[in-house]
This record gives C-alpha cells, sequence and structure tokens, in this order.
C-alpha cells in the first residue's frame, strides 16, 4: 500500500537519483508525454541505465503507447534490467493488448486508462492478466475525449476505475496527477475527494506535492485510534471464545470492518515516521 509516485521525465536523468531519494513512495521514469520525439532514444538509454542497478524504492518506467510505434525500443531498452520494478502502460483501451505485452516481459504491469473506450473496458483491463498489479486514470487525456473541465465531470469515470480495481482484486487505485504544482490547496481538495471515493494515494509530477499527498491519504489520528479499538475488542471476543464482537458505541463488528480497520493499522504504522 504505497501512497505517493513521483513521476520523472526519462531524458532528466540529472534528476534521477534526488526524485529517489525525494520520500516518494515510488518513482516513474517517463519514456512516453514528458519525452519529446527527438530525446526518445536519449532517455531510453539513460533511463536503461539507471536502472542497471537497484534502488532504494521501486522504479517503474512508463512507456509509450502500446499500439505506437517507439514501445519495442522501449522494452528492449529496460526489460530485465535490476532496477525495473513494474511498467506504467498509457491509453490502455483493451485487454487484449495488456495481456500480449504480458506475455513478452516478466515485470509487475500498471494500464493507465485515458480514453471513454478504456474506461468502457476498465474490469477486462484490470483482470486481464495475474502480471496487472494496478491500473489508473490518465486524467488529462481522459478530460479531453470526455469534454470535461472540472473534477465533478470525472466523479463517475474515477469510480468506475476504483470499482474496477477492486472487482478485479487489485490494490486501491492511485489518483492521476495534480497539474498546478504551486496550488497546494487545490492538490488536498481534489486529494480529499479521491480518498472519499477509495483511491489511496497520487501521483506526483514535483516533490512538494509529495507532503500534501501523504497527508491527504495517511489515516488521521481518530481513524486510527477507532481501528486500533476494534481490534482490541475482536480480540477479547477471541480471548473469550466469543463469536460476536460488539465496540463500546453499540456497532457489532464484522468481517469486513476487521479487514479494514487492520488496514487503517498496518498504513498507520508504516507512515508513522
Amino acid at each position: 500500500m504505497l501512497l505517493s509516485w513521483l513521476y520523472v521525465p526519462g531524458d532528466r536523468p540529472d534528476r534521477f537519483a534526488k526524485a529517489v531519494a525525494s520520500g516518494a513512495d515510488a518513482v516513474i521514469l517517463d519514456l512516453e508525454d514528458a519525452v519529446v520525439a527527438g530525446r526518445k532514444a536519449y532517455a531510453r538509454d539513460a533511463v536503461a541505465e539507471f536502472l542497471a542497478e537497484t534502488h532504494q524504492v521501486p522504479v517503474q518506467v512508463r512507456v509509450n503507447e502500446l499500439t505506437g510505434p517507439d514501445v519495442d525500443a522501449d522494452l528492449a531498452a529496460v526489460s530485465g534490467r535490476p532496477g525495473l520494478a513494474g511498467l506504467r502502460l498509457p491509453k490502455v483501451e483493451s485487454s487484449a493488448t495488456v495481456a500480449a505485452l504480458a506475455d513478452r516481459v516478466n515485470v509487475p504491469l500498471h494500464p493507465l486508462v485515458e480514453s471513454a473506450l478504456g474506461l468502457e473496458a476498465a474490469y477486462p483491463i484490470a483482470s486481464a492478466h495475474p502480471a496487472v498489479a494496478s491500473i489508473g486514470l490518465g486524467e488529462a487525456d481522459l478530460r479531453s475525449d470526455l469534454g470535461v473541465n472540472d473534477d465533478d465531470g470525472l466523479l463517475w469515470a474515477r469510480g468506475r476505475v476504483v470499482v474496477a480495481a477492486r472487482a478485479a482484486g487489485l490494490v486501491p487505485p492511485a489518483m492521476s496527477v495534480f497539474a498546478d504544482v504551486t496550488d497546494v490547496a487545490g492538490l488536498a481538495a481534489s486529494c480529499a475527494v479521491g480518498r472519499r471515493l477509495g483511491f489511496l494515494g497520487r501521483a506526483a509530477i514535483h516533490p512538494r506535492q509529495l507532503p500534501v499527498i501523504v497527508e491527504a491519504f495517511r489515516p488521521a489520528d481518530r481513524e486510527v485510534a477507532r481501528a486500533a479499538e476494534l481490534l482490541a475488542a475482536v480480540a477479547e471476543a477471541l480471548r473469550r471464545d466469543s463469536g460476536t464482537v460488539v465496540l463500546p458505541d453499540g456497532r457489532f463488528a464484522d468481517r469486513a470492518m476487521v479487514a479494514a480497520a487492520r488496514r487503517t493499522v498496518d498504513l498507520a504504522a508504516r507512515y508513522a515516521a
């Protein structure tokens, strides 16, 4: 359960090590939108060199579009590198393209839905292959395709991706990037909306966004206290050999509540420092 990812352009090797040390839970080296056509080859070489060894946080690579002319060269450059923790797959619109790629590589795959067609296939994409570790939205392209200009227009799309991920047994998805790196309040408000929809974490395009993201998605003290109280009640019920767990506020605790409480406590412990 990771809360923050940091995107770095693949043609900026001077930023790679800084990104790994930024405090992000994972780093994404971008060979797609962040790199212009004339610098693709340079970016591939730079990314491949950086991935020649492992790093202290997972490092993923966003390759170019699976149906485009650059993806084969991307895969040839990064496949088999010790430091490659996964591939981000942009503009995915069918489960077949994901399954075909999974047969060519041996790393976790993270498809991104960025169009209305991809959104319609969200669950098939999420369940396309055991190598699929997560799915997410590419909201800039999706906004353009749907013709919406604000977050309200994306509520249904966001909810659909959350449901598709969970229905496929995947971790809750992370939110797409927030483009305005100066608008801290706007980022926090947007993260709060995403968290209520079921997202877990968010991708960033600048290190200054990372603390805001972690603070927004990390369980609050009151949530942790309630979760710990529930788990203590469950432990006491087990000690008494009772199948019924009643919380101090009178609520009955079921297995779903126990699982959620354990996730909350585990996540809080992870980010306690």
